[in-house]
Formats: C-alpha cells, sequence, structure tokens
C-alpha cells in the first residue's frame, strides 16, 4: 500500500508546531494567534500542498445557509415544473 503523506508533510507540521510552541504563527483573516494543536497541524499541511508535496486534498467545506443549515446546490423541488 502506500504511502499516504509525503516526506515533507511531517517536516511542515513539525515546523508549525514548533512555532506555535513559540506563540508565532496567526491565523489568517483575524491575525490571532494559533494555540490549538490542530489548528498548527492544519496550517503546516497546507504550508506542504503549496511546497508541491503529497499530502491528500483538504477536505471539502460545506456551504451553510443564512439560518445555519446546509444548503444544496440544486432546488428541492420537481424537475420541469
Amino acid at each position: 500500500m502506500a504511502r499516504r503523506y509525503g516526506a515533507k508533510a511531517p517536516k511542515k507540521v513539525e515546523r508549525a508546531m514548533r512555532e506555535r510552541e513559540r506563540g508565532t504563527p496567526r491565523s489568517g483573516r483575524s491575525g490571532r494567534k494559533v494555540t490549538s494543536r490542530k489548528q498548527a497541524i492544519a496550517i503546516g499541511l497546507s504550508e506542504a500542498r503549496r511546497a508541491g508535496g503529497k499530502v491528500p486534498a483538504a477536505p471539502r467545506r460545506r456551504r451553510r445557509g443564512p439560518r445555519g443549515e446546509a444548503v444544496s446546490a440544486r432546488p428541492a423541488g420537481p424537475i420541469g415544473v
């Protein structure tokens, strides 16, 4: 079975984790300090993807409507009416 992650991924994740311990990484839009372990891992994997490493694609986000419920791409009504 093939390896899921390449050699670049753990190096980038390790670097992001060390930065998190020092308190230097910042999150995207808000610019707040990254304190979450999961967020540091996500940043490392994202950097590895951008650098061309072998990393599975990030999970797709679900679109949300104005009241918070999931929105489908197509309307639910009958076709051809």
